[in-house]
């Protein structure tokens, strides 16, 4: 099941500094990095799991609600600071949804791109 992650992150004088690195907070390789942005209070992403894809999901600006299914429970993930990291790993079908007009959706992802990773159906 997906689960989050509390960022090491420092604040001084100069400003705030968050740390993530390969191998540490996440157990995979980052092979795709890509961000979402400018989405409409109403609409709804995602929508699929994947056969191999594992991504970490982080709100560097704004906020977004996760919704995530595993086939044996469900939850719903804030994502509200850029401290917090969502793991969403591949059983895991997921919707992100009620996005604030200025977040920033910055996800880092295990694969490359491949269409046939998807699957849009949802469990039962």
């Amino acid at each position: 099941m997906a689960y989050l992650l509390n960022l090491h992150t420092f604040s001084n004088e100069k400003g705030i500094l968050t740390v993530l690195e390969e191998g540490k907070e996440i157990g995979f390789k980052i092979n795709r990095v890509f961000y979402i942005y400018g989405v409409e209070k109403e609409v709804v992403r995602g929508g699929h799991r994947h056969h191999k894809n594992i991504q970490a999901l982080i709100s560097v600006h704004g906020t977004c609600d996760i919704y995530v299914n595993n086939g044996k429970s469900e939850e719903i993930f804030l994502l509200d600071e850029p401290g917090k990291c969502l793991i969403v790993k591949c059983e895991d079908w997921h919707t992100m949804y009620n996005f604030s007009a200025d977040a920033v959706l910055l996800v880092l992802a295990s694969e490359h791109y491949d269409v046939h990773d998807y699957i849009d159906e949802k469990y039962s």
